[in-house]
């Protein structure tokens, strides 16, 4: 079976599934989850306006509330990008 090519941000996958985009790889130990809230029209297209960020442990046995280890919520997608890179970067540092 051929694996699958994802997008990338930073040369980490980001992949999108409705309004949930997912950032980094599962394989590592934490990953980002952005869930787009609100959205506005801007120039004829729709961006998203609210963005809440979660970075999230992949341990399967911990449970859902012990996987959210930080969690905020920006305005526009750019701005909760850059904070979910840096946010990841951390984490797998440490």
């Amino acid at each position: 079976m051929a694996e699958k090519e994802f997008s990338t941000y930073k040369g980490k996958p980001l992949v999108r599934c409705g309004d949930e985009l997912y950032y980094g790889s599962m394989e590592e130990r934490f990953v980002i989850r952005m869930q787009i809230k609100s959205k506005k029209e801007q120039n004829g297209l729709e961006v998203a306006d609210k963005v809440t960020i979660q970075l999230l442990c992949t341990d399967p046995d911990l449970s859902p509330r012990k996987q959210l280890v930080k969690s905020s919520e920006k305005s526009g997608l750019y701005l909760a990008l850059d904070i979910a890179d840096v946010w990841l970067e951390r984490a797998l540092k440490a």
